[in-house]
């Protein structure tokens, strides 16, 4: 499996997260839309050797327009931009966060959209997952996946968050089993059990029992895609906080 970072743990100029996050060995970074656009960013992608793994899509869509709303126009023509931005810099997976109303009108007008979203990233052989987060309209990984099965598109995938099933009180060997074929990506986080905070890995209510649990369960499902460190740029040190968290999941990696 391939371990990547999501950049924006770092902050500051592209180049520097660059060079900070190579420093700390990493080989695989994901980005927002935006990052590394730059010709500067991209030379020195190359000559760190550094490859781009995986985008977040919802940072930057319309706040009037998103993809559950009655006019998704916006939300749809902002999917499509940062697709194709992410499949010119070699992107291979790309993500969304749900709303947050759960009226099934709502989110009838989600899974349209999905549809839509999915057939795009389908294009440019971009795998498109959804993630589950507590307090959205898809808090748990149980109803993601079964609104997944719903929507119906072969190209639409769960992105299983650590720190998040935490929050939810799920057992994470269950929810990475459930998912089984239609896990897309993996986040791994820590946090207090109240609050979505992206802590260090082994700083909050996660024990190294709890990412064995995770890994034992990846392996059952045969599962070799990518996985990410998520950490938040409140962080006091970020960089010590990834390194430490790096260091940890090499250890099954």
């Amino acid at each position: 499996m391939l371990l990547s970072c999501c950049t924006w743990a770092v902050g500051g100029p592209d180049e520097a997260a660059i060079d900070a996050l190579a420093d700390l060995g990493f080989v695989s970074l994901d980005i927002r839309p935006g990052m590394f656009a730059s010709p500067a960013a991209r030379q020195r992608l190359a000559a760190r050797d550094l490859r781009l793994t995986c985008i977040a899509l919802s940072p930057g869509m319309p706040a009037d327009g998103a993809l559950d709303a009655e006019d998704a126009d916006g939300a749809l023509a902002h999917c499509r931009r940062v697709l194709a931005e992410a499949a010119d810099l070699g992107v291979s997976h790309a993500y969304l966060v749900p709303g947050f109303d759960a009226a099934p009108p709502v989110m009838a007008r989600y899974a349209a959209r999905l549809r839509q979203v999915a057939e795009m990233a389908a294009g440019h052989r971009i795998r498109l997952c959804i993630e589950h987060f507590p307090g959205r309209a898809l808090p748990t990984v149980t109803g993601t996946l079964d609104f997944i099965a719903a929507v119906g598109h072969k190209n639409l995938y769960l992105l299983f968050d650590l720190g998040h099933a935490a929050l939810a009180g799920e057992d994470p060997a269950a929810a990475i089993e459930a998912a089984g074929t239609r896990l897309g990506y993996v986040h791994f986080d820590d946090n207090d059990g109240q609050g979505d905070l992206h802590w260090a890995l082994l700083d909050g209510v996660l024990d190294r029992a709890a990412i064995e649990k995770t890994f034992a369960a990846l392996g059952r499902i045969g599962y070799d895609g990518p996985t990410s460190l998520e950490l938040s740029d409140k962080l006091p040190d970020p960089l010590d906080a990834l390194r430490r968290s790096r260091a940890l999941l090499q250890e099954w990696l």
